[in-house]
């Protein structure tokens, strides 16, 4: 870890909110995880997100130091290592900072796709004088 990252890896999650510098948000995002190769690992329901890391519910089993790749919608994939296992719930600490903002970010679509038709706005149709 480098020294400036001011945001200590604890070995027990139990032990506390109050040592992390990180700020961390709760929420909760479907996402999946796989292998630094690309194999997929399986899916997982994060619980939290911080700039330094994550705590997600995990259909895999982990281990600590296990490398793993999350997939974050409005981030894209970020690269970590599994900082601690509790049964199916695991902490990930991440190689670089990430803005966890961008997560909560809707995904954007072009204007009116996936609406039913009769929600969509009409386009502006030109008027002509007689």
């Amino acid at each position: 870890m480098a020294e400036s990252d001011p945001t200590p890896i604890l070995q027990d999650p139990s032990d506390g909110a109050s040592k992390r510098g990180a700020k961390r948000d709760s929420l909760f995002l479907l996402t999946t995880l796989s292998d630094e190769t690309g194999n997929p690992l399986g899916k997982a329901r994060v619980r939290n997100l911080s700039e330094t890391g994550l705590m997600a519910d995990c259909e895999a089993s982990f281990r600590d130091g296990d490398r793993v790749v999350v997939q974050l919608r409005g981030i894209g994939d970020v690269s970590g290592r599994v900082s601690w296992v509790r049964g199916d719930r695991i902490g990930m600490a991440f190689d670089a900072r990430i803005d966890p903002q961008a997560a909560r970010k809707p995904v954007s679509q072009p204007q009116g796709e996936g609406l039913p038709l009769y929600l969509r706005q009409l386009p502006r149709v030109a008027k002509f004088s007689r």
